[in-house]
């Protein structure tokens, strides 16, 4: 798939997405890259400042549910390959408002297979030149197989489906559709289900920046339950080197799983990234235990999810790289750093 001329990369503003443009626009400098973002409270130009000006780069508001605007985008730059990857991802966000994520992540994945159907001009009959010169790649979450008992095994390509949340339903949802336009229209798709990315540029409701946030403003940090929730964690440039080889090289058709075999109790991730902040800050270590405050836990909450990569290794010779502990460095320092500055 090197040979393509423009990449189309939906929700590239956002935490995941910047690090993947950054990555792509840096990497193949003769294939345009376009960033299709609609700007919500997760997405950030700024993320992007350091490669805005790069002559293979180019930023398009848009919303993953306007067909016209998909449509002409890709008439615009003659697209030849999309990395979707704009959805609402917030699960706490989903069990407050389901409506806003069966928009986006379920009809905005369709207006997406629709348009490329459209565009590309695919059909069974011509499946296998479609493969040759096209890719639609969706990315998706561990969430949608449900929750794994502690201890109890992995979640494979070939795991049941079974959300329980409104996020992780829209998820599956989405997940069927990419599935269904290759079977009944030939569309080239690939499919990736990620475990929780951590690093620079998330937005601050997500766990780790919540963490680090609350530590430097001495406030309380909120830990659901008992935080014994077990969670894979991946450094998310480890992620986009994951998607760049899948988009390029994984087989038509085929679903991966990306995970970190990095799993971590909630509490343990917080007293972590607590021993880190405090050093980088100056303060004693352990300083920051007392800001730790449990709270009810969520509706539906997953005990442990944890992946089974090894497709993705075995076939095309993927592995993290980043540890935990460099990860979170690196994490704690970007996010101090932010707040030190603004």
């Amino acid at each position: 798939m090197s040979s393509m001329r423009a990449i189309l990369i939906t929700g590239g503003a956002g935490f995941i997405g910047s690090h993947l443009v950054r990555l792509f626009v840096k990497k193949y400098p003769k294939v345009q890259i376009i960033n299709y973002d609609k700007l919500t409270y997760a997405g950030n130009l700024s993320n992007l400042a350091d490669i805005a000006e790069r002559s293979n780069y180019h930023f398009v508001k848009g919303d993953v549910c306007d067909y016209e605007k998909i449509i002409s985008t890709m008439q615009q730059f003659g697209v030849d390959g999309i990395i979707h990857l704009a959805a609402e991802s917030h699960v706490d966000r989903s069990i407050k408002e389901p409506f806003a994520f069966a928009k986006t992540n379920v009809i905005g994945t369709l207006t997406m297979l629709q348009a490329a159907k459209d565009f590309w001009g695919s059909s069974l009959e011509n499946r296998e030149e479609m493969a040759a010169k096209h890719r639609f790649y969706h990315i998706s979450t561990d969430e949608v197989y449900g929750s794994l008992s502690l201890g109890g095994g992995l979640f494979k390509e070939s795991s049941k489906y079974e959300p329980h949340s409104p996020y992780s339903a829209s998820k599956a949802s989405s997940d069927h559709f990419v599935r269904a336009f290759y079977t009944t229209y030939g569309l080239p798709v690939v499919i990736t289900n990620c475990s929780n990315n951590y690093g620079p540029y998330q937005y601050p409701e997500k766990l780790i920046p919540v963490v680090i946030n609350n530590i430097k403003e001495n406030k309380p940090i909120p830990v659901y339950g008992k935080g014994e929730n077990v969670r894979d964690w991946l450094y998310v440039e480890d992620h986009t080197k994951a998607i760049d080889l899948v988009f390029h090289k994984g087989a038509v058709g085929q679903t991966y799983n990306i995970g970190g075999g990095n799993e971590w109790r909630n509490i343990d991730i917080v007293k972590l990234i607590i021993s880190v902040a405090d050093r980088l800050l100056g303060r004693i270590e352990g300083a920051s235990l007392g800001l730790i405050s449990f709270v009810a836990d969520r509706a539906g909450h997953d005990l442990r999810y944890g992946i089974d990569a090894s497709k993705l290794t075995k076939e095309l010779g993927w592995k993290a790289e980043t540890s935990f502990e460099e990860g979170i460095e690196k994490t704690v320092k970007w996010y101090l750093n932010e707040k030190l500055s603004g």
